[in-house]
């Protein structure tokens, strides 16, 4: 045999991959949505300022209507000098964050029983859809009978409208949690606080922090509605009044302060998220 043929069969073949399976694998990376872009959250929200600033100079915008963004900022610069907005602020924060704290707990509370006990579910899933399909701004004339027009009521039409969110995707994460998971448990004789502990929270936490972005947010469409049934401070107040008044741009004022405390918190939550899911690999990156 000649050294050219042993060398032959020496020398493994390298196989390259077929033109299609590199474009296959090339286009496979574009895919997905790509990197974060930076500061990315925030591009939306300036392009919409900068149309609403291209409008006003232009004259396309109503200044009666909708004023100038330089107007909103000249108003907004008022209310912090004379301190009416921080005021306003402190208020509407304390109701929000209060009704928000309770609807968490028993959305979570109630997610919990139901998602790991069938007799929890037949007795609390249902009420709960039921007030799913009912507005809480709906219960607000029975909420006024019931508990007055002070801050208690408040606060429960806030948590009303924070705790179905919460019950919902977190009884959603618990139940699709992959049985082999409890099976595992009852093989290696987990207690129930270990399961819990251990299966439960984190199999139902992506679930629970999706959640809470819807609740955040209800929380503070929830309190634009509270805050104009006989308050007498808070953001809605401040609207209110200025609508009594013809005064248009502090009203886009409380809406606008509206809108960056949704936006604030939901990016909270979402950090949130991030950190405590870093483990999955998503296309959110």
């Amino acid at each position: 045999m000649s050294s050219t043929a042993v060398d032959r069969q020496a020398v493994p073949a390298v196989h390259t991959p077929a033109p299609a399976v590199q474009r296959r694998r090339t286009g496979r990376k574009r895919l997905g949505p790509g990197r974060t872009l930076p500061y990315g959250w925030a591009v939306g929200p300036l392009l919409l300022l900068a149309l609403w600033a291209a409008g006003s100079g232009l004259g396309l915008i109503d200044a009666r209507s909708l004023p100038a963004p330089w107007t909103i900022a000249g108003t907004t610069g008022d209310l912090i000098a004379d301190g009416r907005l921080q005021s306003h602020l402190t208020t509407s924060a304390r109701r929000a964050l209060l009704g928000l704290f309770f609807g968490v707990v028993a959305g979570l509370a109630l997610a919990l029983v139901s998602g790991l006990s069938r007799p929890g579910e037949a007795v609390i899933d249902g009420p709960v859809q039921i007030k799913r399909a009912i507005p809480s701004l709906a219960l607000i004339p029975l909420l006024i009978l019931w508990f007055g027009i002070g801050e208690t009521m408040k606060v429960i039409t806030i948590a009303l409208g924070v705790f179905v969110p919460v019950y919902i995707h977190t009884h959603n994460g618990l139940r699709t949690i992959d049985n082999r998971y409890a099976e595992l448990a009852e093989t290696v004789r987990l207690s129930r606080l270990g399961f819990v502990r251990h299966v439960v929270l984190p199999g139902a936490l992506p679930g629970f922090l999706l959640g809470m972005r819807f609740a955040v947010t209800a929380a503070w469409l929830a309190l634009v509605v509270v805050e104009q049934v006989n308050a007498t401070s808070g953001i809605g107040y401040m609207m209110e009044l200025a609508r009594t008044y013809g005064q248009t741009d502090i009203i886009i004022v409380g809406l606008v302060v509206y809108g960056l405390l949704g936006l604030v918190s939901d990016t909270l939550v979402r950090l949130v998220e991030r950190r405590a899911l870093s483990w999955r690999r998503t296309l959110a990156g």
